[in-house]
């Protein structure tokens, strides 16, 4: 990664941890392998503090996004045939947001599929009035703890 796109990535990072937002629903389905799962996770941007939603859109969409996508690949492992190009010390690349950003009928989408080895399957959007909407899919639960992960809780582990 050049240090160009290295400090874009920071930049990105910065400005989507500063959002502040709320998990709204999710929801969770398993898939037809019974092994992996569909999960929804549904968010608003904005709280008591930062004002409504599409005030927060204007300046944390992208950011916000990319530390999502980012947590994404790094919770993403190889599936089936995908392990020959895996690489565990691989990062999430500026390059990798831009390939899958899209402006769809008022929306920001951003699609993830197959990256690098990495079995990443995850859609976001956000919306003008900053709802959110995470998907992924035939992954596990993971998806779950991103939020609370960019809230900056920690996971609780057992300790024996």
């Amino acid at each position: 990664m050049s240090s160009d796109d290295r400090r874009a990535g920071y930049a990105l990072v910065e400005t989507g941890t500063l959002a502040e937002f709320e998990v709204t629903s999710t929801h969770v389905e398993p898939a037809p392998d019974g092994e992996s799962f569909f999960v929804r996770v549904q968010m608003q941007l904005g709280g008591p503090e930062a004002g409504d939603g599409e005030d927060q859109v204007e300046w944390v969409a992208f950011g916000f996004m990319f530390v999502l996508a980012v947590l994404s690949f790094a919770d993403a492992r190889p599936r089936g045939y995908s392990g020959e190009h895996f690489v565990e010390e691989d990062e999430f690349h500026v390059a990798d947001f831009l390939a899958g950003l899209q402006f769809v009928r008022g929306e920001l989408h951003l699609d993830l599929d197959y990256l690098r080895g990495r079995c990443v399957k995850t859609s976001i959007r956000v919306r003008r009035d900053g709802t959110v909407t995470l998907e992924t899919r035939g992954r596990g639960q993971s998806a779950l703890r991103w939020p609370e992960l960019l809230k900056g809780k920690k996971r609780l582990e057992l300790v024996s």
